[in-house]
């Protein structure tokens, strides 16, 4: 099935999420494939990952409404992107990510393979995008995979009907 770790995210260590969980590795290699310059080269993996990271206070300094600026928006892509490629990695399915958002922070991702829908979210208060710690990303990130492989499995003939 998937290559998902085994121990419940909240359960395992930052250290441990880092090297071994798959969605967090590939959300990794997603922002270091951005880096075309070099900038982040000597950058920590966790450092890259802090802006996925909302406290409590830092969400409650964010007002309720508002507009997503476009890192915000980028970061969100490449979430999904990462999700993708997880469930591809998965299933030997190409995965496309598709995302339409209004400019006040509500909409829709889907990803998508063959003619199957594998992952559908409805979004809203993108501004505030983020996860309480590294083992929630972790934990968000690896459900959304496993549903995603559980529709290609189910749904194998129309996921890979091209």
């Amino acid at each position: 099935m998937n290559d998902a770790v085994a121990t419940p995210a909240a359960e395992v260590s930052d250290e441990a999420l880092l090297q071994q969980d798959p969605f967090i590795r590939e959300l990794i290699k997603q922002l270091r494939a951005q880096d075309t310059h070099g900038t982040w080269e000597g950058k920590p993996d966790l450092k890259l990952l802090e802006p996925y990271i909302l406290t409590a206070e830092q969400r409650k300094a964010l007002p309720m409404m508002g507009d997503p600026d476009p890192e915000t928006l980028w970061r969100l892509d490449l979430f999904h992107n990462a999700i993708g490629l997880c469930i591809e990695r998965a299933t030997g399915c190409m995965v496309s990510p598709m995302m339409k958002m209004s400019h006040e922070g509500f909409g829709r991702a889907v990803l998508t393979t063959g003619r199957l829908i594998v992952v559908n979210r409805y979004l809203r208060d993108v501004h505030r995008f983020g996860y309480a710690s590294l083992a929630k990303l972790a934990e968000a990130g690896n459900k959304l995979v496993a549903e995603g492989v559980g529709m290609v499995e189910k749904y194998k003939e129309v996921a890979t009907y091209g």
